[in-house]
Order: structure tokens, then C-alpha cells, then sequence
């Protein structure tokens, strides 16, 4: 059965969509720490990170980082923090957050809650940065 990421992917589940190519998708966290949060899988469904390909890995962290580039111009802060914790949702993802301590990337904080306007905004941001 396809995970939720990959019904996201094939555009079966809505989201707001930071970048795209052949093999990876970035789109941001509905329950984000911060704003900017923004989650990158692989198009090809595997579980966990470390079985995704060396190859394929390799070219994610790339992928991430230039996604990370757009997120740190669109919301200024110290770092842009990447973490894989692999036990939400059975598809490999890295999180990318904006931080400017290591509390912001606490995931036992609360989320927040934002409308679907305002994550439409935020991934506006995002892409013309």
C-alpha cells in the first residue's frame, strides 16, 4: 500500500509544494515546529533512510540543501536544522527547520497551526527565494 507521501507525491493528497524533480519531492510539514518546515522524500517509496541507495541518498542531501538555500533566504535565522527520525510515516524524509536555537527543533514542543492561506504563503516565499 502506497504511503501517505507517496499519495502526496502522485497529487492524490493536497500539499504545498517547495520543489520537484525527477526523484524528489520537498513540501511543507502541515504540523510544522517553525515556519518554513519542509519535508523531502525520495519519489521512490522506501522506509527508512538508510536503505534508500547510496546513490540516491547522496543526491537527497543535495536536493535538500538547495532547498534548505531557499528556506534560510525566505525565513532568516541561524541555521536551517536537518533531522530523520523515520517513525511517523513509513516513507524516508529529512526535515528541513529553520532555527535559530536547538529548541526549534524540539518534537515534543507543540506544532503550530496554520491556516491553509498561511502555508500557502509560506511556500510562495519559499519557491521565489
Amino acid at each position: 500500500m502506497a504511503s501517505i507521501f507517496t499519495k502526496i507525491i502522485a497529487g492524490e493528497i493536497p500539499s504545498h509544494k517547495i520543489a520537484e524533480n525527477d526523484k524528489f519531492f520537498a513540501f511543507l510539514d502541515i504540523s510544522p515546529l517553525q515556519k518554513g518546515h519542509t519535508l523531502v522524500v525520495p519519489k521512490k517509496e522506501v522506509d527508512y533512510i538508510f536503505d534508500v541507495e547510496d546513490d540516491l541518498l547522496s543526491e537527497m542531501i543535495i536536493f535538500a540543501k538547495n532547498v534548505a538555500i531557499k528556506i534560510k533566504k525566505a525565513f532568516p535565522c541561524n541555521r536551517i536544522g536537518m533531522t530523520v527520525i523515520g517513525l511517523e510515516v513509513p516513507h524516508a524524509h529529512i526535515h528541513l527547520i529553520p532555527i535559530n536555537s536547538m529548541n526549534d527543533m524540539n518534537f515534543a514542543s507543540d506544532k503550530l497551526t496554520l491556516t491553509n492561506d498561511e502555508l500557502a504563503t509560506i511556500a510562495e516565499a519559499i519557491r521565489l527565494s
